[in-house]
């Protein structure tokens, strides 16, 4: 039997259906079943709007906050600069032979005064060998005049000869000297011919690239490889004739105290936004503002000892040019850039999170300086704003009372870690 089947009344056993008794108890029953499964309905349908009210009602975002804080700090002007070596020597050979040997590896360190290719030196050996000859021919006839005036000047003196022969005999010999004077220079070419068929490294430095091959003609107009000094390497910089001009004196005491005396620090910023771990130091200006750009050009020198720094290689100098006190300072993730404006997530104490127009200042490291907006001690959610803003959209109340938040604290990266700067 059904559940339906349950809940219709039956007629009372005993009872004819023209009974009024039995029509009374029926209808009676009837209306009973009625109210109980109107009373459940309005139960489960109460339990329905209690869960769907329940459901309805989110909890506050969880955002990460930061305190707006207070300090002195540094501030940093930043040029583009590029990487060179104080010394580029271009390895050029100054005889012309067939290369026979190239006695580096390309990119190496070579150290001044080591062999780096030997040319075919057959030809040259020769030439000295005919030079070694023409001086020992020299020396002979020299020999030979030098005994002809022994011989001849004391039998000039007694007359025994005429006094023309005396004089022969001196001329020649000095014509013997001049001669071997000659041939021993001539000799002293072939040989300095000869040692150029080695060639030896300038400086101490990272060698490149070779452009010549084994078996190769080269000659005095042939590069063969350059090497570069990179210990310490020289980062290259321009600045505009305004900022030079506003820190003219200062740049004039280091002239005159010799650059060697710099006392003033400069960073190097690396291409991939990473800080160089050694500090440099200027040590020249050049004598002239471009005329086509208006900049003036700086170099400063990098200690280089493990040669990651390389010749052409482009960064950023950086070095502080005057102090900010009692600068306001939020973590750089917590500025919103909207076109040319930016704002601010600020948590309030009652726990609500409203946006917030500010002006901002310089980068310092992490943090970002806020010149309007801000007081110290607020606090500003670095993680989570999209949170607030999807909130803020789903309920227009929360546009003027600020959106429930669950604040926790910001913890900002390690030094070093990837992405802190």
């Amino acid at each position: 039997m059904s559940v339906l089947e349950n809940l219709v009344p039956h007629r009372p056993t005993g009872i004819s259906d023209s009974s009024a008794l039995g029509k009374v108890s029926y209808v009676c029953q009837s209306i009973r079943i009625l109210l109980l499964l109107a009373v459940a309905l309005l139960l489960l349908l109460a339990a329905a709007c209690e869960e769907k009210k329940e459901a309805a009602k989110p909890t506050p975002p969880e955002v990460l906050v930061a305190d707006v804080v207070q300090q002195d700090v540094p501030i940093y002007s930043e040029w583009v600069s590029t990487l060179n070596g104080p010394v580029n020597a271009d390895i050029t050979p100054k005889v012309q032979g067939y290369l026979l040997r190239q006695n580096y590896i390309n990119g190496s360190l070579v150290t001044k005064g080591q062999l780096l290719f030997e040319i075919d030196p057959r030809q040259y050996q020769a030439a000295v060998d005919e030079a070694k000859a023409t001086v020992a021919r020299s020396k002979a006839m020299l020999e030979k005049y030098t005994a002809d005036v022994v011989r001849d000047t004391p039998l000039a003196a007694q007359n025994a000869i005429p006094l023309r022969q005396l004089e022969n005999d001196q001329a020649n010999q000095d014509a013997a000297k001049a001669q071997l004077l000659a041939d021993q220079a001539s000799l002293q070419n072939a040989q300095l011919n000869l040692s150029w068929t080695k060639i030896y490294s300038p400086v101490t430095g990272i060698a490149g690239v070779a452009n010549s091959q084994i078996g190769d003609l080269v000659g005095t107009g042939t590069k063969m490889a350059t090497v570069s000094e990179t210990d310490p390497i020289w980062a290259y910089f321009n600045i505009s004739e305004s900022s030079y001009l506003a820190r003219a004196a200062d740049i004039a005491k280091v002239v005159r105290s010799g650059f060697a005396t710099s006392t003033l620090p400069i960073q190097f910023i690396q291409a991939n936004n990473e800080p160089y771990p050694n500090e440099g130091k200027i040590i020249f200006v050049n004598r002239q503002i471009t005329a086509g750009t208006g900049t003036i050009q700086i170099a400063a020198a990098f200690p280089n000892k493990n040669f990651i720094l390389r010749p052409g290689g482009f960064g950023r100098v950086r070095l502080v040019t005057s102090d900010n006190p009692n600068a306001l300072l939020i973590p750089q993730p917590a500025v919103i850039e909207v076109q040319t404006a930016y704002q601010v997530v600020v948590v309030n104490p009652e726990g609500r999170a409203v946006f917030r127009s500010v002006k901002v200042g310089d980068r310092v490291g992490p943090n970002w300086i806020i010149t309007e907006g801000l007081k110290p001690g607020e606090k500003v959610v670095v993680e989570g704003y999209q949170k607030v803003q999807l909130a803020a959209a789903s309920n227009p109340e929360f546009v003027k009372q600020g959106v429930p938040v669950t604040p926790k604290p910001y913890v900002p990266p390690a030094a070093g870690a990837p992405g802190s700067n």
